[in-house]
């Protein structure tokens, strides 16, 4: 299995729109919490992964990723539980040899927009793009799994703003 090490920023504006090279129509549901299943369809692709918990903060956790026939993720996506998390996902080359993955959410998620870069070790680094505002990483609220049971737009303004 896999260790996945990822930072997470909250984006300012839409300037990563202009230098994209991709984009993905994204829905995702959730299986189970602990550990995490998530299946997912992207674009006509279907995915069943599994995320284990954080000990370093957020910062990386285990995790296995397999395709799967697009047929069983639309039946497997009607075992999921409290909701869907609709996203398009943006692929941004940071010139460095990173790729920086812009998820902007919609549905009771509008108006988040979030951009995380995968590294190889926890200090690797990585070119930080102008659209890069605060770090989130490590913060929960922030996980898809958690989006799908408390969206953006049940947030207070203080958490939308990042003060709590």
């Amino acid at each position: 299995m896999a260790l996945e090490i990822e930072r997470k920023f909250l984006v300012k504006g839409d300037a990563y729109k202009d230098v994209a090279f991709n984009s993905s129509h994204i829905v995702q549901g959730y299986i189970c919490g602990h550990p995490t299943v998530r299946v997912r369809l992207r674009d006509d692709k279907g995915y069943l992964t599994i995320k284990g918990g954080s000990n370093d903060g957020g910062l990386s956790r285990y995790e296995f990723e397999t395709e799967i026939p697009l047929a069983d993720a639309l039946a497997m996506l009607r075992l999921c539980s409290l909701g869907m998390v609709d996203k398009t996902r943006w692929l941004v080359d940071a010139g460095d040899g990173h790729t920086f993955e812009v998820d902007e959410f919609h549905g009771s998620n509008e108006g988040l927009v979030v951009a995380e870069v995968e590294l190889a070790a926890p200090d690797e680094p990585y070119v930080r793009l102008d659209f890069l505002g605060q770090e989130v990483t490590g913060i929960k609220r922030y996980y898809n799994s958690h989006l799908r049971k408390y969206p953006y737009s049940a947030w207070s303004q203080e958490e939308k703003s990042g003060d709590i």
